[in-house]
């Protein structure tokens, strides 16, 4: 049966909500925003004459939040996110809360020769922006066909 549905979501998706009994264990969702996390640390890479500019989506995280790490050729970009588990607030007692802890990582290979001082991020806005310089391609050995007398 079709089910109704708003953005992509089950409109009926929390109605098991209502009822009493353990919500961790029935909860599906992944730890960290949701059913909407596959959507998350989108990116967009650009070529340019002397780069590669990455441009990766990170609503809601700060900048001591997100790393960024180059290793063996790979760069690796990862955001954590800790969420208080405290119940109770001045204004009263949470009775749904949306917002998740958790962590996510996304790597690429950028190659070897890519040093990390020449790496420059800057975080504004939600999206991290990464350049990372062309490096000169190094040239393949042709081969060479030997003479074999006969």
């Amino acid at each position: 049966m079709l089910m109704p549905s708003i953005f992509g979501e089950n409109l009926f998706d929390d109605s098991w909500m209502d009822f009493p009994f353990d919500k961790e264990f029935f909860n599906k969702k992944s730890p960290l925003y949701g059913k909407n996390a596959k959507n998350m640390m989108k990116t967009d890479i650009r070529e340019t004459d002397g780069s590669y500019e990455l441009d990766v989506d990170l609503p809601g995280f700060k900048t001591d939040e997100i790393s960024a790490t180059l290793e063996n050729g790979y760069l690796t970009i990862s955001a954590s996110k800790g969420l208080d588990k405290d119940e109770k607030t001045k204004e009263g007692k949470y009775i749904r809360q949306e917002r998740y802890a958790g962590a996510m990582s996304r790597s690429f290979y950028v190659g070897e020769d890519v040093k990390q001082e020449d790496v420059k991020a800057k975080y504004e806005n939600g999206i991290l922006k990464l350049s990372i310089p062309k490096t000169p391609e190094k040239k393949v050995e042709e081969k060479k066909a030997i003479a074999i007398e006969g």
